[in-house]
This record gives C-alpha cells, structure tokens and sequence, in this order.
C-alpha cells in the first residue's frame, strides 16, 4: 500500500443539507478543526475578492483586517 502526501487542495465534496442551521453548523465545526493561519488567510482571500469586485486596487502597504472605530451608545451610561 502507498501513501502519498497530498500537496494541493483537496477534490470538493458535495453534501446535502436539511436546512440552514445545519450547514453553519457544519462550516463552523470545519473552521475550528482548521488552524488560525488558515482562517485569517481565508479572510485575506475574501478580502482581496470583494476588491477586485468592487474595481479596487489594495495597496501593499497598507495593513490587512483593520477594523473601523465605531462608538456605540452604552445602554447603562
């Protein structure tokens, strides 16, 4: 019997859902089986599609991930 060490990604598989809630079940159990690495290089991926959709260049150096400040009204204030 061989053994090869698989260096590309995998062939997808096809599943069926009952529903909804199934499925985002299943994908978080997926992603927290998976590395962090690969989870922020997902987001980076996904990132870098909605920029090209929207016509957009990213510029090299500028940080990846950042997040807006927004200020919230704080209910017991």
């Amino acid at each position: 019997m061989r053994f090869m060490l698989q260096t590309e990604a995998m062939d997808p598989i096809l599943r069926k859902y009952n529903g909804f809630e199934e499925m985002k079940a299943d994908e978080y159990r997926y992603w927290q089986r998976r590395p962090a690495h690969e989870g922020i290089d997902a987001v980076e991926e996904m990132i870098e599609a909605a920029y090209e959709l929207k016509g957009w260049e990213m510029e090299p150096d500028v940080p990846r991930l950042e997040r807006p400040f927004v200020r919230l009204p704080c209910p017991w204030r």
